[in-house]
Order: structure tokens, then sequence, then C-alpha cells
């Protein structure tokens, strides 16, 4: 069912902000999104970990996404506070509810959630013109991956996303779908939690095609990929986890990116 004009995923109906909004953001990505809406003179407290544009640096720092500063936020005096599912703790956004006056939750799940997302911020903070014309660059976007990997075999990888313990990422996760949408498919096929730990002799090693190593949140490198292909066997394959984790505005050349990389991947494979 499709949500109506500002219903957050929380299934909360947001009204435009009846004033000058101060806006807090606990994402990383959606901080990026609300520079992009341009509302950068409205964001008054961001995570350590937004750093996206260069811009949002300026504004004051209120610590991590699961642990941040409640006094500072309350000093700052937000109307608004923007929060994720996955990347921020229940307990948390409770807490901040007691002195913010407007808490807005989402959690896409899929690349296609991001022109509700787009809409819902559009639509809360006055930016309705801005958000329909990332959805316009996002449909583009869409449809140009889909071009670019429509024709090639579909893969089964393993995306790893931590070590010591090795760590991926379920299928009903945001990471998940944006790699399936380029025609990776990952493993394991079915998993009980969102981001499953991976033993060493786990079957998941043998099903892979090809592994592929996320830069974040841990920070493979080179020499990970080059020291796993030699004790699998397998292709292994860095990505920029920006491409597969960020919404909001950086999913626009993101899929651009990933569907260019699996473009290339095959041609390389002479698939």
């Amino acid at each position: 069912m499709q949500a109506g004009a500002g219903e957050d995923w929380a299934g909360v109906a947001h009204a435009p902000a009846a004033a000058p909004p101060r806006i807090a953001s606990l994402v990383p990505s959606l901080t990026e999104l609300l520079f992009a809406l341009g509302l950068s003179e409205h964001v008054v407290a961001r995570t350590g970990f937004c750093v996206h544009p260069r811009e949002a640096r300026r504004v004051p720092k209120i610590g991590g996404t699961k642990d941040p500063d409640l006094a500072r936020l309350r000093a700052l005096a937000p109307t608004h506070l923007v929060v994720n599912v996955d990347e921020n703790r229940r307990e948390v956004v409770e807490a901040a509810r007691a002195f913010v006056p407007h808490v807005i939750v989402t959690h896409p799940e899929t690349p296609e959630d991001n022109p509700r997302l787009y809409a819902l911020f559009g639509h809360v903070f006055g930016r309705e013109g801005e958000a329909a014309a990332l959805t316009a660059l996002f449909a583009r976007a869409l449809a140009d991956a889909d071009r670019a990997t429509r024709r090639l075999a579909r893969e089964d990888v393993l995306y790893l996303v931590w070590r010591d313990p090795w760590m991926t990422v379920a299928r009903a996760t945001y990471v998940s779908a944006t790699l399936a949408r380029v025609g990776w498919d990952t493993l394991p096929a079915a998993a009980d939690a969102r981001y499953p730990a991976i033993a060493d002799d786990a079957p998941t090693w043998a099903g892979a095609q090809r592994i592929l190593l996320s830069t974040e949140p841990y920070a493979f490198r080179a020499r990970d990929a080059d020291a796993l292909a030699r004790r699998t066997g397998k292709p292994v394959h860095l990505v920029d986890g920006e491409w597969t984790s960020w919404y909001g505005v950086r999913a626009i050349a993101g899929l651009r990116a990933l569907a260019g990389m699996r473009a290339g991947v095959a041609a390389a494979a002479g698939v």
C-alpha cells in the first residue's frame, strides 16, 4: 500500500513545517539528502559520520549514529529529527522524542523506495520541486542500470561487510536489494539475522560465484581481496559501500557506478 503524503515509515503523517525548521540528522545518507534538497541552512546537528557533502562538516556534531550525545542534541533545539530503523537504536530515538517535536522515521528497503523518501522530505520541508527533480534523476539512473545489466546472467555472491567474524547481509536488506537490481544475488538465500555471521567452513563460501568486499562499515582493502582470493580460489572484488548502502541522493550515482562495475566484471570474464 502506497504511503500518503508526509507519512513516514512508522506510519506517522507529518504536516509541512509551519516555521523555518531546525533539523537534526542521525543518518549520513539523510544528511546528504537534506543538503541536496537545498536545506543546508536548516540542518543544526549531524553525526560524525555525516561527511557528505563537504559543506555538512560545518554542522555541529553530536556523536555517532548509535550513541549520540542527547544533551548536546537537546541544546541545539531541533524541531525535526530524521532517523532510520537500521542505523539508529530505538531507545535513543524514544529518548529524543521527549524534547524533539517531530521525529521522522525512515526505512528504505529497496532502491525503489528512494522516490518516497525524496517526496517525504520535500513535503515536510517545502522542497517539493527539488524532490521531484531528484525523482526524475533517480528514474533515469535506474533505467540506465537496468539497460547495462539486463542481458547479464545473474550471479550468487557473498557480500562481506565485516571480519572477525565474517558478516554478510540478508536478502531482506536495502544493500541486498540494491545488489540484486544489477544481477548480484546475495548469499545466504535465507537467514534469521539481517547481518548474519559466516563461519570459515560455512557452505556459503562454496556456493558463491564471486565474493564482494564492502569498504564500509569494515574498511576492506585490496590486500584483503588478494588474500581472500588466494584462500578461496574465487574472484574477489572491492565495492564502494556507499554505492550499495547509501540511499537518498547518493543512490542515483551509486546505482550507475554499481551497474558499471557489474558490466565491467562480466566483460573481463568474457561473459
